[in-house]
């Protein structure tokens, strides 16, 4: 019975919807070759593309603290359009990329950095 039902709604042969698949889909399933794995030059590189691992520059140096009135130093980690550069990006620690967030937004309540300065 399972023989006659596959043979009515298409066979083993066919796509989505009952259609033939194309030559390429039949034989390669999901992680296959088919999707641009190593044998083709396709997908995405392994490791870090910059070569070494960033590291938190407020971990490196125990000298450095985060504060609100460093507009110098805060200035290095918000975007020229005033976004907050994310930890993937700076290479800050989760527990300073916190810090950093709160004391950014700190300087931009009292002017000390802007919140955007795309509409200038």
């Amino acid at each position: 019975m399972a023989d006659e039902e596959r043979s009515e709604r298409g066979g083993e042969g066919r796509g989505r919807y009952g259609a033939p698949r194309p030559e390429g889909e039949r034989g390669e399933g999901r992680g296959g070759e088919g999707r641009g794995g190593e044998g083709r030059g396709g997908g995405m590189r392994r490791g870090r593309p910059g070569g070494r691992r960033k590291v938190c520059r407020f971990c490196a140096d125990k000298t450095l603290k985060v504060d609100y009135k460093d507009v110098r130093t805060l200035g290095s980690f918000i975007t020229e359009g005033g976004k907050i550069v994310p930890s993937r990006t700076s290479g800050n620690c989760a527990k300073h990329q916190r810090q950093l967030a709160v004391a950014i937004k700190r300087a931009r309540v009292l002017a000390l950095l802007p919140f955007s300065t795309l509409g200038v």
